[in-house]
């Protein structure tokens, strides 16, 4: 889901902006939705700041405000780094700042035509809508698993590490929980080039290390769970982490 925003001072033109997009959003049924229009760029920030999605922003130069579009744009970058930025504005002369102020706008509306507004509204969602659709299918890989009557489907992202149990049974740590199967660990670590390893008994996600203590053979995941490395199977780890010093002791 992508949270939309809007930041313009003009009442009458943030309401076409509106309207532009929503009616977009719901004729194409896209993974979207306007989470705020405002003229206060105060206001956005604080949302921002607390919400957890990227976002596509559509940002006023002229604010009328101590932070105008571009500062705002700005620090709105340094808070999502992975959004999406478009100025509207009628001050075709400052698209310059964009560039001084490093915020790697996706495009620079000029508000003199406003039915060509419309059409660069509705591309720059486009844009953004078709790269979060590359994006999740790139991310979004799945764990299948039939256990007993029932398939159990997760993704990825959310599997800390696979543990060898009694019985040829294999006990699956989630974030949040734990799935028992029947399995083996050798042909788990085939299953996805992030799964390591790490000891006879272990299978870990390199994806969801938070800490690896190489010298006691700790490996501690993101969720706060802790499983092992052997003398020989952890220096796997250790490469594939060689990159990221934080994470070695």
């Amino acid at each position: 889901m992508i949270d939309v925003f809007i930041c313009e001072d003009q009442k009458e033109q943030r309401e076409k902006i509106i309207n532009y997009l929503t009616n977009y959003i719901m004729i194409e049924n896209l993974d979207m939705q306007l989470a705020l229009a405002t003229d206060n760029p105060e206001e956005l920030l604080t949302y921002v700041k607390e919400s957890k999605r990227a976002g596509l922003y559509f940002l006023d130069i002229d604010l009328n405000h101590k932070i105008n579009g571009i500062n705002l744009g700005a620090e709105i970058r340094a808070v999502d780094p992975n959004g999406d930025i478009v100025f509207i504005t009628t001050h075709s002369e400052l698209s310059y700042l964009n560039f001084i102020y490093k915020v790697a706008a996706m495009d620079f509306i000029i508000k003199d035509n406003f039915e060509e507004v419309q059409g660069r509204v509705i591309s720059c969602l486009k844009v953004a809508s078709e790269r979060n659709r590359l994006t999740n299918k790139v991310t979004s890989k799945k764990f299948v698993q039939k256990i007993a009557e029932k398939i159990v489907s997760v993704d990825y992202e959310d599997i800390m590490f696979f543990e060898s149990s009694p019985l040829h049974k294999v006990v699956l740590h989630l974030d949040n929980r734990q799935i028992e199967f029947y399995g083996k660990l050798k042909e788990l670590e085939k299953e996805y080039e992030g799964f390591i390893r790490c000891h006879n008994s272990f299978v870990v996600n390199i994806d969801n290390i938070q800490e690896v203590n190489f010298k006691e053979k700790k490996i501690l995941l993101k969720n706060g769970e802790t499983c092992y490395g052997s003398a020989r199977m952890i220096k796997s780890v250790q490469k594939k982490l060689e990159a990221d010093k934080a994470l070695l002791k």
